[in-house]
């Protein structure tokens, strides 16, 4: 069956999946979303003896069916391959009565590889597929950790060109120190002088902007996204929830058909939306539990049904969820709201306007599959010491954000199914907040004596991400305010 893609926000009509990648946004500024969301049609007992790269295969060949076995299936095997290091690509570990679905185990160390390792092949298939001459100019904001993986993705990759937006000060040093060394002559890396929902926000304008786009057009260039926004990031992600649910099941943790629940550390809503389009397949999960930080804006809106970004933006040791605007949660709208782009593109003005909207009782009653909660700062500290001094297994920020909620999840309500937890970037990433949780002795230490102490202590080894920056020269020393953006772009690609 052909599954086609339409914009929440209702213009334009229907396209192929080749298609809807290639735009990345819709022109009414809309994100696409499925005509319908296909079932999965293989067995979980099938599954189960499946590598990752065939439940992939399995899951996004019911959503991208404009493209041949073949082309999907070489997309797929050149990007789950030897960049990441443990076989399985995305494993299980057994911590403190949960299940923790390590997903940075690719080229950049955080959950971002499990989708952008994978675009850029995507992408060009697509641009094959529909005969597109142009260069591609892939253009994106991060709050820390999409930049790396897609300059790593899109790098010398042939045909395209990436640009990447983050936050002066907003990211953490090794964060920063992976993108600004990053290599290839189709590479450019700015910060911007502002948080990271302005770099979201400039970044929308620039692709809203038409005359922009003709004038690109006429050099040989057009836009797409590797932001979550991408459809062709979303799909990739919903493979990962299967492949846990199965390998569970492999190892006689879940029988056939009994339902589990899953914790994910939401800023931009993409990660846990994927687990909701993997529930809407038919897999069995009951609860999605959506852990924010300081940051609540996902939190209050699933208490209130009034979604608010008016209020403070707070820098945690969680930056990658540091985000008051929560792109992907349009597409949870779009549906909740019985698929009515009218009734969508109505709360986005309003969004737009006045920086909130509030939800139907209607819709209201459709998010029973979520609860939200949130960690303070001191709480994902408090959380990495207590599963550290507990187990010795040692996460990173995000994943403290997840497990903390989780706690507060199962005080609630005495759910004790059994549970994923998102697991979404190595805590070398995070090495000088971490290691302050477990020990704030550890201040004192420079960056990188910190990631040889936290691979002693944890029994780990450091990840050849964090290897190849310790001593890579700087290559991008970019910074420009909010409205240079576009202009910055032009500049890159001598316009």
């Amino acid at each position: 069956m052909e599954v086609l893609y339409r914009s929440t926000r209702g213009q334009g009509g229907e396209v192929k999946a080749s298609q809807a990648i290639l735009k990345g946004l819709a022109d009414d500024g809309g994100l696409f979303v499925p005509t319908t969301i296909p079932k999965l049609e293989v067995s979980v007992n099938e599954l189960s003896k499946m590598t990752y790269q065939e439940v992939a295969y399995e899951v996004m060949k019911l959503y991208f069916t404009d493209f041949t076995e073949e082309e999907l299936k070489n997309c797929i095997n050149k990007a789950y391959d030897s960049k990441f290091d443990t076989e399985e690509i995305a494993p299980l570990a057994e911590v403190d009565g949960a299940y923790y679905l390590e997903l940075f185990h690719g080229a950049t160390i955080a959950f971002k590889d499990m989708a952008l390792s994978i675009l850029p092949h995507l992408l060009t298939t697509s641009a094959k597929k529909n005969d597109v001459k142009n260069e591609i100019v892939i253009l994106t904001a991060t709050s820390g950790d999409t930049g790396k993986a897609a300059l790593a993705g899109f790098a010398d990759v042939k045909g395209t060109r990436i640009v990447v937006f983050y936050p002066h000060g907003g990211v953490s040093p090794i964060q920063e120190k992976q993108m600004v060394t990053q290599k290839g002559d189709n590479t450019f890396v700015v910060a911007i002088n502002g948080n990271f929902d302005q770099a979201q926000s400039g970044v929308k304008a620039i692709f809203g902007n038409k005359e922009l786009a003709k004038e690109m057009d006429e050099k040989g260039f057009q836009f797409s996204s590797a932001n979550s926004i991408n459809i062709g990031r979303l799909i990739p992600q919903v493979a990962y929830y299967v492949y846990a649910y199965a390998k569970l099941f492999a190892e006689g943790k879940v029988a056939k058909d009994e339902k589990i629940n899953v914790v994910v550390p939401t800023g931009n809503f993409g990660n846990i939306l994927a687990a909701y389009y993997a529930k809407n397949m038919g897999l069995p999960i009951d609860k999605l539990v959506c852990a924010s930080n300081d940051n609540k804006v996902l939190y209050d809106f699933f208490e209130t049904g009034c979604y608010d970004r008016n209020r403070e933006f707070i820098l945690t040791n969680s930056p990658s969820m540091d985000i008051l605007i929560s792109s992907n949660l349009e597409r949870l709208i779009y549906k909740i709201a019985e698929n009515d782009s009218e009734k969508n593109a109505e709360l986005m003005a309003e969004l737009a306007k006045d920086g909130k909207y509030t939800i139907t009782d209607s819709m209201r009653k459709q998010l029973a599959d979520f609860y939200g909660n949130y960690a303070t700062e001191a709480e994902t500290t408090e959380e990495i010491k207590r599963v550290y001094d507990k187990t010795g297994y040692i996460m990173d920020t995000h994943t403290a954000v997840a497990s903390c909620v989780y706690g507060k999840y199962k005080k609630d309500t005495n759910d004790d199914k059994v549970t994923v937890i998102a697991s979404t970037a190595s805590p070398f990433k995070f090495t000088r907040s971490v290691m302050n949780a477990i020990n704030p002795a550890y201040d004192k230490l420079g960056d990188f004596e910190l990631v040889d102490e936290l691979s002693k202590i944890g029994n780990v080894k450091v990840p050849n991400a964090i290897e190849e920056i310790r001593n890579a020269e700087i290559r991008h020393n970019n910074l420009c305010n909010v409205d240079e953006m576009e202009s910055v772009v032009k500049k890159f690609l001598n316009m």
